[in-house]
């Protein structure tokens, strides 16, 4: 009874805290004030806009602060060095991740996922960017595909996002947040202000504490790999392992009217638009529900908190200034997106040698363009004279480094044709390596190329030059202002490849609204964020 007390006082207390800072406080009238007082409770629901992941902590900041303090306590901390410091005022990234590890699960949890002997180590079987600006109150989510294949920094190795998190052969490291964080800091040039980290078994909390969440389901759908088999269409209410099935559905099935079954061959990029779909239902029902119970809200800390991994530099001040700028956002509407890629080879990608089987590989500039709009990625003011790049080919076409250097040269960089090199993968992906210090020069050497291209910083070039551009089978070098849909090429270097899960069958389809746009010969997916007929979605009104 005296924490329940001592939560109601506290929770009094921080509403009166959103009224502190105005410009002018004049007398309400009764009406008024009861208004006020309402859209302060809806401050606190309003924190799962941003997903659950960083829901559970924005309600233990704003909840009971003695309880809250001692539960925050209890949240596994980690330093993450390689974090942005973050700038009074302006926006704010939190990269959001669902790491599969197996470790710590219970008997019949492993019987289902696997044990942590079966399935070694943790991967970031979901990485997403909660961006916040300040400016207009504003919250925005991109996934970054967990197939991505990227370069691990500070090598010229390349692997899957989701193993940056994973001792990995190609970089002999321990599971460490920092290399992560390096990973999307160095090649997509977002700056990551905070890491939070779930797993199944918080997950798995956050919904039971909350009693499930109701979905609608229009038609039936199973995951043999995921354990779904939703057998009913309507609205149902999800309980932890079921809702846990639902986000990590990557072979989804879902049935025809004719009582056949269809295959959504996008896999993980429609997983993760349904990952949004479901963050969204999941927020839009907290805020709905009307969160205010401390009992319940004691039960979601006390599921969830123990469980979450932060950086050891995300406060509980910073926690609570988060809910109090952005709790009149609207969680249905939050702006979501999926970075635009190409799938790799459908007989599996050898990277060096070694099978990484399913990749997709990145795709500019959709991708720059993509998080230009979602997080406000800026390009940096670079004129072309000021960056010096070797170009190497390490394509299977004879000659095309110097078509490459020519092109750069006409745009007034300083471009020197170097060697060409084996082939490292088939296709192989295009990489801008730059050393410390050099990121804004890549990023405007980026600015310039279409295809598959990403950045990826290292030591040294092994050159006289800050970059490298290692030129891959898929590449061209724009005259102009590059876009989607109109591209002046200048040099090209094209190989035929055969698009994988990008036809549609009776057995096998891509998402109606998803676009596929060629590229140098690449074809480039592009995840529509709309429900498809088959997925679930918030419940009718």
């Amino acid at each position: 009874m005296l924490a329940e007390k001592r939560f109601r006082e506290l929770f009094r207390r921080s509403e009166s805290l959103a009224e502190v800072g105005g410009a002018k406080n004049p007398v309400h009238s009764h009406s008024s004030q009861r208004s006020k007082t309402n859209g302060s409770k809806r401050m606190k629901r309003s924190a799962i806009v941003v997903g659950v992941l960083v829901a559970a902590l924005l309600l233990g900041a704003l909840g009971s602060y003695l309880y809250g303090q001692y539960l925050f306590s209890k949240v596994k901390k980690v330093s993450v060095s390689s974090e942005t410091t973050q700038v009074a005022g302006q926006p704010l990234n939190i990269l959001l991740i669902g790491n599969n590890t197996r470790t710590g699960l219970s008997p019949a949890e492993a019987a289902a996922f696997g044990t942590a002997a079966q399935v070694g180590g943790g991967r970031a079987d979901v990485s997403m960017i909660a961006h916040f600006d300040p400016k207009n109150k504003s919250i925005t989510l991109v996934s970054i595909p967990r197939d991505l294949f990227m370069p691990i920094p500070g090598t010229k190795k390349l692997q899957r996002v989701d193993a940056a998190l994973n001792p990995t052969a190609a970089t002999g490291t321990a599971e460490d947040p920092n290399q992560l964080v390096k990973t999307i800091e160095y090649d997509l040039g977002i700056p990551i202000q905070h890491y939070v980290e779930l797993n199944f078994d918080s997950f798995q909390g956050i919904v039971n504490a909350l009693g499930g969440v109701k979905m609608y389901f229009p038609t039936p759908v199973k995951d043999a790999y995921s354990g779904l088999n939703i057998t009913t269409t309507g609205c149902l209410t999800l309980n932890g392992s079921q809702a846990l099935q639902v986000v990590r559905a990557r072979h989804l099935q879902y049935q025809l009217p004719n009582g056949t079954w269809g295959y959504d061959g996008l896999g993980d990029l429609s997983r993760t638009r349904r990952d949004h779909i479901f963050l969204q239902v999941l927020a839009s029902q907290v805020k709905a529900s009307g969160i205010s119970n401390p009992v319940k809200d004691l039960s979601l800390l006390k599921s969830v908190l123990p469980f979450l991994t932060i950086d050891s530099q995300f406060t509980e001040s910073e926690m609570l200034s988060l809910i109090l700028t952005y709790r009149h956002s609207n969680p249905a509407a939050t702006p979501t997106g999926t970075l635009p890629v190409a799938f790799g080879p459908a007989s599996g990608y050898v990277f060096d040698g070694v099978n990484y089987n399913s990749i997709v590989l990145p795709q500019e500039p959709a991708d720059t363009t993509m998080l230009k709009s979602l997080i406000g990625l800026s390009q940096p003011k670079i004129s072309p004279s000021q960056v010096s790049v070797t170009v190497v080919n390490g394509s299977h076409t004879y000659g095309v480094g110097s078509q490459i250097a020519s092109g750069l040269s006409g745009l007034g960089f300083n471009a020197i044709n170097g060697p060409s090199v084996p082939p490292n993968a088939n296709p192989v992906e295009s990489v801008i390596y730059y050393t410390p210090g050099n990121i804004a020069k890549a990023e405007a050497l980026k600015s310039t190329l279409t295809g598959e291209v990403i950045m990826g910083q290292v030591p040294s070039t092994g050159y006289s030059t800050p970059l490298e551009l290692l030129v891959g089978d898929q590449l061209a070098v724009a005259v102009a202002p590059v876009t989607t849909t109109s591209t002046t090429q200048v040099a090209t270097t094209q190989q035929s490849t055969t698009s994988t899960a990008a036809t549609a069958s009776s057995s096998t389809a891509t998402s109606p609204s998803t676009t596929l746009v060629s590229i140098t010969g690449a074809t480039q997916v592009n995840v529509s964020q709309q429900p498809q007929p088959w997925d679930p979605r918030a419940c009718p009104a």
